[in-house]
């Protein structure tokens, strides 16, 4: 029997009991470590960093916070699993080698931070996050009024529209004439229960005055090949195709996620 996982009240899914299967399934395997590389390529270029303080929201095990702790910026890390965050506290301290400093933790999701690390923030991480609630939509909204006047909101979506095709070329056809692409969040398989579309994420960006300012596709080639890469060469090949396209469109929208900086107007005078 495979075990089940109910969703909170919010309609939420937490991955409680679930760190060793995102450890392995997700940064242990070639997707997991071509979505780091992509993000280490893309974030230096998308954000002004300026090692300002950050709230990474929805840490996960912790690899995007050392990321920025790495480069000299406070980070501040919210998750709502405590399985998560018990992980990612003594990753960062024991193998990543990460001063206490340097680190906070808040045990809370996203709706909850408006009280425990209310900012304003200049700087907010929300990556693989919306797409695990109930309303991603009002998750928009959270994020801008946690974020300072002139602010900078990195947030990546698990693509709706990436989710589409991927299930026609496995030949799921008639789920995806359906429409039928969510996952229920009950059990171990990691299909979001809310995939997001581009044009949804301009829509609630600009409800709450959030200006996207770039987006780029990660993982744009590698979900749809026929063979996995089977060397490092190949790897490498793979790569450097998806950096060189990542932002051309047509083919950055059909990235297995989408990576966003939104801006937040400065105050008016």
């Amino acid at each position: 029997m495979h075990p089940t996982y109910e969703l909170t009240d919010a309609g939420d899914r937490y991955f409680d009991g679930l760190v060793d299967k995102f450890s392995r399934s997700l940064y242990q395997a070639p997707r997991g470590e071509l979505r780091l590389a992509m993000l280490d390529y893309l974030l230096p270029q998308m954000l002004e960093l300026t090692q300002q303080p950050v709230l990474d929201i929805g840490g996960g095990l912790g690899q995007q916070a050392a990321w920025f702790a790495e480069r000299q910026h406070p980070v501040t890390m919210a998750e709502p699993s405590l399985d998560m965050l018990t992980y990612a506290r003594h990753w960062h301290s024991e193998a990543k080698r990460l001063p206490s400093e340097a680190m906070a933790y808040v045990h809370a999701p996203l709706q909850d931070l408006g009280q425990q690390a209310p900012g304003p923030w200049p700087l907010i991480t929300c990556h693989a996050v919306l797409e695990w609630l109930g309303d991603p939509r009002s998750a928009i909204a959270h994020l801008a009024s946690l974020l300072a006047p002139g602010g900078q909101l990195s947030l990546m979506v698990f693509n709706r529209d990436a989710l589409r095709f991927s299930n026609a070329v496995k030949g799921n056809l008639e789920k995806v004439l359906s429409d039928r692409l969510e996952g229920k969040g009950k059990r171990q398989r990691l299909t979001p229960i809310s995939p997001v579309t581009h044009a949804e994420v301009v829509e609630w960006g600009a409800e709450n005055s959030l200006e996207v300012a770039s987006v780029a596709g990660i993982r744009v080639f590698q979900d749809y090949l026929r063979q996995p890469p089977a060397s490092d060469k190949e790897r490498e090949t793979l790569l450097a195709l998806e950096k060189q396209y990542c932002q051309q469109d047509p083919h950055w929208r059909l990235g297995r996620y989408l990576l966003y900086t939104l801006i937040k107007p400065e105050a008016s005078q």
